[in-house]
């Protein structure tokens, strides 16, 4: 699937997480979940099913009446999509620059630090 189809709405993610947690779940288990999150109707949830249905984001299998929903794309493929999204529109593909902003906008650990001075010294390696 091509990394724009993969732009999501906070409720189509949402979904996509209980989805990934549960495996399957009908519209009412979905529902279930939500509702004490935010305010949602059944109906909203179930065209929201349908509409991500449509966009080959989950698919269904029928379990007598009830419709066992299942997400279609992996967790991973979402966030790289993000990231992308992310990097490209807002800061014209340069990743030194939207690292530059993260560190400079944000609290910072000495462990994150630590962290992501390890990430680099792996990418090197790996670009050499």
């Amino acid at each position: 699937m091509n990394a724009p189809n993969l732009r999501l709405g906070d409720l189509q993610l949402r979904i996509l997480e209980i989805l990934w947690d549960r495996t399957e779940a009908s519209v009412a288990d979905v529902h279930a979940v939500l509702k004490p999150e935010r305010e949602l109707a059944y109906t909203t949830v179930a065209t929201m099913l349908r509409k991500m249905e449509a966009r080959e984001l989950v698919g269904h299998r029928e379990e007598g009446r009830t419709f066992l929903y299942r997400a279609l794309v992996q967790a991973d493929a979402v966030t790289r999509s993000a990231g992308e999204h992310f990097v490209g529109r807002l800061f014209e593909g340069s990743l030194a620059d939207a690292v530059s902003h993260l560190l400079t906008t944000r609290e910072v650990s000495r462990t994150e630090l630590d962290q992501i001075e390890k990430l680099i010294r792996e990418a090197k390696r790996r670009a050499k």
